[in-house]
C-alpha cells in the first residue's frame, strides 16, 4: 500500500481515501471533482490591514520630511525632524519582513472555502471541506495520483475540475 497523503484528518492510500474517521476505497469512487466557495471579506480585509501596517511608517516618515522642509525653522531642528523621519522610515524594515511572512502566508491559505466531491456508490459526496487552499490542493493531487494507479478498471474511475467526464481532444 502507497501512502500518497497524510495529516490528522485525511489520508489518501493507493487503496483507499479516509476522511474524518470515514473511509472510502478507491474503487468505489467513479468521479472527483472540487468546488470553490466565494471569497472571505475577513481575509481580504486582514491582507489589506497588512498592506496599511507596511506602508504607514514610511508615509508617516515622509510626512516629517515634508513638515520639516514646510516649517521654515533652523536647520538644527530641520535636521533633527528629518533624523527622527527617516527613524521611524527605517523602523519599517523589521517589521516588514513579519509582515511579508503573514501576507504569504496568506496567499498560500487562499481566500476561498474550497470542497472535494465524489461520486460514491452513485450519489455525490462531499469528501471535504477547508480554506487552506494549499493544504487542499496537496489532498486534491494526492487523490488524482492515488486514483490513476488505483488497480480499478481502466476508465472507471475519473478526475476532473467540473465533474464532467473528460473527452478526448482531437489534437495534442
Amino acid at each position: 500500500m502507497i501512502t500518497y497523503y497524510d495529516d490528522r484528518s485525511v489520508q489518501v492510500t493507493s487503496t483507499a481515501l479516509r476522511v474524518d474517521g470515514r473511509t472510502y476505497p478507491l474503487g468505489e469512487l467513479s468521479e472527483v471533482w472540487h468546488r470553490r466557495g466565494s471569497r472571505s471579506w475577513r481575509v481580504l480585509a486582514g491582507r489589506g490591514a497588512i498592506g496599511v501596517a507596511l506602508a504607514a511608517p514610511l508615509v508617516a516618515a515622509a510626512l516629517g520630511v515634508g513638515l520639516a522642509v514646510w516649517l521654515h525653522r533652523s536647520a538644527v531642528v530641520t535636521i533633527a525632524i528629518v533624523g527622527a523621519s527617516v527613524l521611524v522610515g527605517l523602523g519599517v524594515g523589521p517589521l516588514a519582513d513579519v509582515l511579508f511572512e503573514h501576507l504569504d502566508r496568506s496567499y498560500a491559505r487562499g481566500s476561498r472555502e474550497l470542497e472535494l466531491w465524489a461520486r460514491w456508490r452513485g450519489r455525490p459526496v462531499r469528501l471535504l471541506r477547508t480554506g487552506d487552499a494549499l493544504r487542499f490542493g496537496q489532498i486534491y493531487r494526492a487523490v488524482q495520483r492515488a486514483m490513476e494507479r488505483s488497480s480499478a478498471s481502466p476508465g472507471q474511475n475519473v478526475i476532473g475540475s467540473s465533474g464532467s467526464r473528460p473527452r478526448p481532444r482531437s489534437r495534442p
